[in-house]
């Protein structure tokens, strides 16, 4: 039986994206099965494994509509073992769409939660906000990766996330768990770096992961060449980590 992460943070640019494909990328090359769920509506994580956002006619929109099948929804990708659902900017609108629909914030569930069979890991990119699509990432999600980037607000807003996710397990889901927390943009050189891995590891231990995301030229490159680091160049520091973190999580979920 697969497991559903979410990959979630109310911030933008802290690197849920490019945790989502080269975490997907990751786990397909050390020979899982995975789908990755676009669910945040600039579609990033979209063009990120090398489809052509404007070629879209069904992903997440219609699928939180139910006006088609998860398996009509899914698009294999050129990394090994890795599908995709994709997004639109058409996902905009389903937050207003959804408003007034019972049971909302379980439309994803719904309709993604008998794949987990199919796959090893399915994968859930969210949007930057604490919105109705996150809310169902959450509800329809066995746990939630939250990045944080080693900057200097990196844990003003957290407080928020660990709020939304305590109460997404007191209403919706209460197996809901938080799989880690992941360092992201880390330079060792600079001292607040180092300040902000210190911080976050004292006040929350066992719940980070080993595994420290550098920051690196070539993982901010891959994308605009619509691939993952591990297809763009596996030998980067970049591959490297995303490597150790997907070892990181098979081994945890033995």
């Amino acid at each position: 039986m697969g497991k559903i992460i979410a990959i979630a943070n109310q911030k933008g640019g802290v690197g849920k994206t490019t945790t989502s494909v080269n975490l997907a990328a990751s786990l397909g090359v050390l020979e899982k099965k995975v789908l990755l769920i676009d669910a945040d509506p600039q579609a990033n994580a979209t063009s990120g494994l090398g489809i052509d956002v404007e070629t879209i006619e069904i992903g997440t929109y219609q699928l939180l509509e139910h006006t088609t099948s998860a398996e009509e929804c899914i698009m294999s990708t050129d990394s090994p073992n890795v599908d995709i659902i994709p997004a639109h900017i058409d996902l905009v609108a389903i937050e207003i769409e959804l408003v007034d629909k019972d049971e909302r914030e379980y439309m994803l569930k719904k309709a993604v939660s008998h794949l987990k069979s199919s796959y090893d890991y399915i994968l859930i990119d969210c949007a930057p906000s604490l919105g109705l699509l996150t809310l169902n990432a959450l509800t329809a999600s066995d746990s939630v990766i939250i990045p944080i980037q080693c900057e200097y607000f990196a844990l003003e807003g957290l407080g928020k996330l660990l709020n939304t996710v305590k109460s997404v397990q007191k209403i919706h889901n209460q197996n809901l768990d938080i799989e880690g927390m992941l360092l992201t943009m880390y330079d060792q050189r600079l001292r607040l770096s180092n300040q902000v891995v210190e911080e976050v590891q004292k006040h929350f231990s066992d719940m980070v992961f080993e595994t420290i995301i550098q920051r690196n030229v070539r993982l901010g490159e891959a994308p605009s060449y619509g691939e993952s680091i591990i297809n763009y160049d596996v030998s980067s520091k970049g591959a490297t980590n995303y490597l150790s973190l997907a070892k990181e999580i098979i081994k945890k979920n033995g």
